[in-house]
Parts: C-alpha cells; sequence; structure tokens
C-alpha cells in the first residue's frame, strides 16, 4: 500500500483510463457529489506508486462532464493522451471541508479503526487499519484470541459489510464462508450485547470514503 496523505482527506475517485486525445480521463467515482466535488479549480492529492512521475504531486480540475452517463475529467496542464495515460490508475484525495454536509456511506480511516467487528451477533475481532488499493479498500481484522501478527483482510464491501456503526463502535460483517473460520474458538468470541455501546474515542480528527 502508498502512503496515504497526511492531512485529513476524503477519497473521491480513482483515474480508469485516458479518454480521447486531449487529455480526458474516466473516473471510478468514490462520492455522491461528483458535480460538486470535480469544480474547475479543485485541486486533489495523487495516490500513486512511489516510481511514478506524479508520486507527491497534485492535479487541479480544467473540466468536468458526462460522456454518455460516464464521468469524464480535464485537469490543467494535461493536453493530450500520454499525459492522461502517465495518470491512469491514480487514486484522488481532496482535503476535508469540515463544514460541508457528510456524505451518505463515506468514513475516515479513523474512525472505522477500533471498531469491533461482530458476526452473528458474536465480536470476532476488531478493525485495525484500513488499506486502500484500485480495486476495493480492504478492513484489517485482529481476530479475539488472536496474537499481534494475527490478521484477516476483509473486502470493504456492502455485500460482506452491510452496516457501519460508528456511534455503537462496531461494524456487521457477513462473511463468505471461511474468511473467519481460523479463529481461536468460540469460547474467546464475546457476545456483541456485552460490547461497551459508547462512541469509540480517538485523538485524532476525524476513508474514508468519500
Amino acid at each position: 500500500m502508498t502512503a496515504e496523505p497526511a492531512r485529513t482527506q476524503l477519497r473521491v475517485g480513482r483515474l480508469v483510463k485516458a479518454h480521447g486525445l486531449k487529455g480526458a480521463l474516466k473516473l471510478e467515482l468514490y462520492t455522491d457529489d461528483p458535480d460538486g466535488r470535480f469544480v474547475p479549480g479543485a485541486v486533489f492529492t495523487l495516490q500513486v506508486p512511489a516510481a511514478s512521475p506524479w508520486h507527491g504531486k497534485t492535479v487541479t480540475v480544467r473540466e468536468f462532464r458526462w460522456m454518455n452517463t460516464h464521468p469524464v475529467v480535464f485537469f490543467d496542464d494535461i493536453d493530450d493522451r500520454d499525459g492522461a495515460e502517465s495518470l491512469v490508475r491514480a487514486i484522488l484525495w481532496i482535503d476535508q471541508d469540515d463544514t460541508a454536509p457528510a456524505e451518505d456511506d463515506a468514513w475516515f480511516d479513523h474512525q472505522l479503526v477500533g471498531l469491533d467487528v461482530v458476526r452473528d451477533d458474536v465480536v470476532v475481532g476488531r478493525v485495525v487499519r484500513v488499506d486502500h488499493f484500485p480495486a476495493q479498500d480492504l478492513l484489517i481484522v485482529r481476530p479475539v484470541g488472536g496474537d499481534a501478527d494475527s490478521e484477516i483482510l476483509v473486502p470493504f464491501v456492502a455485500a460482506i459489510v452491510p452496516e457501519v456503526d460508528v456511534r455503537a463502535g462496531r461494524i456487521v460483517v457477513t462473511p463468505p464462508a471461511g474468511l473467519f473460520e481460523d479463529l481461536s474458538g468460540e469460547d474467546d468470541l464475546e457476545p456483541a450485547s456485552e460490547v461497551d455501546a459508547e462512541p469509540q474515542q480517538d485523538a485524532d480528527a476525524p476513508v474514508a470514503e468519500d
């Protein structure tokens, strides 16, 4: 995983494909408000491999439009297909505006870290970090009774994680068979009803996915 931006930011999209010859790029959106996010002048931090010439740089939106239901973006100083190709697979992050209303199904990483993971009303682990990849995000879960090196990778998708309740300090999972089957035993698991329902406290200010 490449390092996430140090500032409090929201992940809003991924550049998936160059479009045409004038520097346009098709987007995979991670935001419920693309027309509000991709306004001219909006500046995005790029998540790219360290070897990329774009590592540590930002891009500025010149134009955003819909083409045959597909979102397409143009950036300043990207005027041809070669320039656009150099940005394919980059993930776009934007500084969080604390005055803006929160979007549905969007969380910061620190809001997820520390949440109990509940399956069939039983606590089976706790989220220790969130890894971001182009295809999907992964919740890294330390199982109940596991040692410090025990980790289960849970795809952060609605089919497997249908409920996130930050206020109650838990997420509910409906994993496929085998995902949590290496747990240390039923005696180590805690009934969810015994979990303190108070919100998790975090020392930092509030990916989660925008």
